[in-house]
Order: C-alpha cells, then sequence, then structure tokens
C-alpha cells in the first residue's frame, strides 16, 4: 500500500489509483462516492477501505466526469480579487452580459488577494462542474491552472499579462509602461523632482510591474530615488490612507505622489487633506484605473484608464469560443490599450 501511496503522489490521484489501493473495482469506489448501493449492497468494510484510500490519496471526485459525459453544464465560474473594488465589477459585468446571450448561469467567487482564497475557488470549480472559467488570479501558478484544466475540461481564460499558459487565454495591459509615461509626465511636463510611490507588494505580478515602470522613470530621468519614498499598501483606500501618511512624514515632503491604483490614491488624497495640504499645489496625485469614483472625488483625480469591460468582453467572448468549439487552438493574448486622463489633482 505504501508503494502505492508513493506512486500516486507524483501526479493528481484518479479513482483507479484509490480503487488499487483499496483492493476494490472503480464501480465500486464510484459507487461508494455516490452513496449508490445498488444493485448489490456494499459492506460496511469495503466502504471504509475506499474511504481511507481516498483521504490517504487526498482524492477529489471528478464530478465533471461521471455524471455529465458531454452534456453542458450552462454555468460559468468567475473569480475577482476584490469584489469591494469598482474595477471588477465592470469585469463581472460585462461576463455577466454575454452569459445571458448564451443563457449560461455565473458563480462569482472574491479571493480577497490571498492564495487561499484562489486555491478554494480552484477546488470548488473542481467539485462543481462548469464549462467556461473567468478569473483575475495574482498568485495562482500555471501548474495550479493546468491542473485544474485537466480535471474539468474547462475553457479558462484570465486577466494577467504575467500568464503563459498555453491553453488559457489572456486579457491584459501594458500597466509596466504606462507608469513609466505618467512618471515621465510629472517630471518633464510638470515639474516634479521628488515623486512618492505608493504600491503593493511585488507577490502580485501587476503591482512589481507598476513599480518598475516607476523606478524606471525616474532612472532614466536622473532623479535620485528618496529614502523611504515607495510605500506599500494592499490596494485598498486605508492602505493609501496610512502609506500617504508615512510620505507626510519624511524631512522632505515628495512634490507628487503616483499609486498603483486608485482606491489607494484616494486613500492618499484624504490624508494629504487632513494634514492641511492642498492637491495639487502641494502634493499632485495620480492613480491607475479610472474607477468611477476618480472623477467625483475632490479635486478629480488624474489616473491611467484601464477598460475592465473591455477585458471582460475579451474573456467572455473567448470562453465562448472554446464551449461552443469555435476555437481551440493555442493560447490567445488581447492587450487592451490604455488611455492617460489629466484631471485637477495634478
Amino acid at each position: 500500500m505504501a508503494s502505492s501511496t508513493r506512486r500516486a503522489s507524483r501526479k493528481t490521484p484518479t479513482m483507479r489509483d484509490v480503487a488499487r489501493l483499496a483492493n476494490v473495482s472503480q464501480s465500486t469506489v464510484s459507487r461508494v462516492l455516490n452513496g449508490t448501493d445498488e444493485p448489490i449492497p456494499i459492506g460496511e468494510e469495503t466502504r471504509q477501505r475506499v474511504m481511507e484510500a481516498v483521504a490517504v490519496l487526498k482524492y477529489r471526485p471528478n464530478l465533471h466526469a461521471g455524471s455529465l459525459r458531454g452534456q453542458k453544464t450552462q454555468m460559468v465560474a468567475v473569480m475577482i480579487a476584490d469584489i469591494t473594488n469598482p474595477f471588477y465589477h465592470s469585469i463581472v459585468r460585462a461576463v455577466q452580459d454575454s452569459a445571458n446571450v448564451h443563457n449560461y448561469d455565473v458563480m462569482i467567487a472574491n479571493s480577497d488577494h490571498t492564495l487561499q482564497g484562489e486555491k478554494r475557488f480552484l477546488d470548488s470549480v473542481i467539485r462543481r462542474p462548469v464549462d467556461g472559467i473567468i478569473m483575475a488570479p495574482y498568485h495562482l501558478t500555471e501548474d495550479d491552472l493546468g491542473e485544474v484544466i485537466d480535471r474539468t475540461g474547462a475553457a479558462v481564460a484570465a486577466v494577467g499579462q504575467h500568464l503563459n499558459h498555453p491553453q488559457i487565454d489572456i486579457a491584459y495591459s501594458n500597466d509596466e509602461m504606462a507608469a513609466y509615461n505618467v512618471v515621465k509626465w510629472l517630471h518633464e511636463t510638470k515639474g516634479h523632482t521628488n515623486i512618492g510611490y505608493i504600491g503593493v507588494t511585488d507577490r502580485f505580478p501587476a503591482g512589481a510591474r507598476r513599480q518598475s515602470g516607476f523606478e524606471r522613470a525616474l532612472a532614466d530621468a536622473g532623479l535620485e530615488m528618496a529614502s523611504n519614498c515607495e510605500q506599500v499598501g494592499d490596494w485598498s483606500l486605508g492602505s493609501g490612507y496610512q502609506a500617504m501618511q508615512k510620505l507626510l512624514s519624511l524631512p522632505e515632503l515628495p512634490t507628487a505622489v503616483f499609486a498603483a491604483n486608485d482606491l489607494m490614491a484616494i486613500g492618499a488624497m484624504e490624508a494629504i487633506k487632513q494634514n492641511n495640504l492642498k492637491i495639487p499645489d502641494d502634493i499632485a496625485v495620480v492613480g491607475f484605473d479610472n474607477i468611477p469614483a476618480a472623477s467625483w472625488v475632490f479635486p478629480p483625480l488624474t489616473t491611467i484608464a484601464q477598460y475592465p469591460e473591455k477585458m471582460g468582453e475579451q474573456l467572455s467572448k473567448a470562453v465562448f469560443q472554446r464551449i461552443q468549439g469555435e476555437y481551440s487552438g493555442p493560447s490567445r493574448r488581447f492587450e487592451i490599450p490604455l488611455d492617460f486622463i489629466e484631471r485637477e489633482s495634478t
């Protein structure tokens, strides 16, 4: 039994592995897991042996393989990082609209930017059949994504320039270049030489790219990076506020701040105003995303506009093309252009 366990641990365990370890037939394993006692009742000792094998191998039943047999579930699953962030609202709405056209339902999950949340989503779509998956993963590896494709057969599309899986269609924007250009604009057009940055940890690929653009722009302009001019948030409004408070405690205040998303930029604006400083006279602020609130705050926020609704439309189109058999080729990469929106915060 130990040697069988070692062999199974090298790959995703199958029903055949469970049957071999429990010394029963695959049909017996299926009947135990499905709670079926016909046509011949299954003894308690056999049932216990099967369940012990399931536990040892950490086998997860694939609901797609047996009961569906080529049938469509009429369901797509969507995983976003933060349901409170308006950036994701337009993605979900675009997917929902596309699903309605195809007479599909949508299951939505929120990962909270955590690996645990992303893994939970994968477990969910392995247990519950779906035909397509649209996601915004930050932490999942290509092996993780390959496993879910192998185990479900679902069509998968994702937001993520960092992903490069041969079966996953990608929608992305060149945020590294956009960050570079906006910092260059702050220096060359607006005359700023002391520019602060509010980003996130490099565990987030998008954050790492935007920080890289920021740092490269400073280097190309010959500007020295002031000590502690880069502060770390977590994409949230509150973290932008806290990061800005740290920037405001520096001996020499930055005259401009670039934040890796609009929520952190808006949090930074609140901290600036609470410290009786004026935007943009004392400190200019630039964000990233162009969420609806960017034009509502005072002063309205200068930002880099992403188009999440176009991402959602493109990802949905790609997934339904695969579901309906209209496309079965290798991964496609769809670049969604960005725009610079100048408003009164600079």
